[in-house]
């Protein structure tokens, strides 16, 4: 064991390690984004009944992140272990299922390597350290989160709430590895309030709503882990790069400029550059801003 603890200590161990890890909780990621959204309507439509006094509703069984199995949603196939290696078994079969041959997404294989890659940096950022623990953690969070919100322009609670205590959590636990207890605590607070506000004078000014309240919550996650001092830079590069991709989308893609555009995504983004250059991006922004 101590020999194992040895090797991952050194880069050239914990990178491809955290690398291979990061691939395997990037499939399990995938359930997250695909299952999560259904389990919470399930969950809505269940509480409504009982609200209105009808009969509740036959789903055809148990409906989690663990049942039923991986199979094929073309032919129902389960899909066996040897066939569910993260991005190995994709490129394998050709994008496509064994037993119908319909196409598989590409986006399944894109987001265990995105986790993969996303965790590898991680930890050749951070290192062996504790502050890698906590990093990797909010990093599949960001990417759960940002997945849901591209398909349902939802951010679940059931996702924010905990991280966001889980960062506040880890400040205190760990004596500051990332935020310090108070910053962290005035991050949670300062995130969802600057959003809250945003939201609220631009509905007074137009009559409509730019954002939901998932934001508010993500921004307060990203300040209960990052601290408030990073707060700036994130909505900065968030609504920099939102913007810039908005414009694109109508452009070049021809999106109704009417469709809402999730803002999790950029705003996750932002928040996982931040958590690995922090003190860099927060003194470019002080020199920009003439603040330092």
């Amino acid at each position: 064991m101590a020999s194992v603890i040895d090797v991952l200590q050194q880069p050239a161990g914990l990178i491809p390690a955290t690398f291979v890890f990061g691939l395997l909780v990037g499939s399990f990621l995938n359930v997250v984004i695909l299952r999560l959204p259904v389990m919470l309507e399930r969950a809505w439509r269940e509480q409504a009944r009982e609200v209105l006094g009808e009969a509740a509703e036959t789903t055809g069984g148990r409906f989690d992140l663990i049942t039923p199995g991986s199979h094929c949603p073309a032919c129902g196939r389960h899909i066996r272990a040897w066939e569910n290696i993260p991005v190995l078994s994709w490129l394998a079969q050709h994008g496509r299922c064994r037993g119908c041959r319909a196409a598989i997404s590409a986006r399944y294989p894109t987001v265990e390597l995105l986790a993969g890659l996303l965790s590898a940096a991680v930890a050749w950022h951070f290192g062996w350290s504790i502050e890698l623990a906590g990093a990797l953690l909010l990093t599949w969070s960001l990417i759960a989160l940002s997945g849901i919100d591209v398909d349902h322009q939802l951010l679940p609670d059931t996702l924010t709430l905990p991280m966001l205590w889980f960062g506040l959590a880890f400040a205190l636990l760990t004596d500051g590895a990332l935020a310090s207890p108070v910053d962290a605590l005035i991050g949670a607070m300062a995130g969802y309030l600057s959003l809250w506000l945003v939201f609220h004078c631009f509905r007074l000014a137009t009559g409509k709503e730019g954002m939901g309240y998932g934001d508010f919550k993500l921004l307060a996650l990203l300040g209960a882990w990052l601290g408030w001092q990073a707060l700036p830079v994130v909505i900065l590069m968030a609504s920099l790069v939102g913007a810039v991709a908005g414009v694109a989308m109508v452009l070049v893609l021809g999106r109704d400029r009417e469709l809402p555009i999730p803002f999790g995504p950029y705003l996750a983004a932002a928040g996982w550059l931040t958590l690995l250059w922090r003190d860099d991006l927060i003194a470019m922004y002080m020199r920009l801003s003439g603040l330092g």
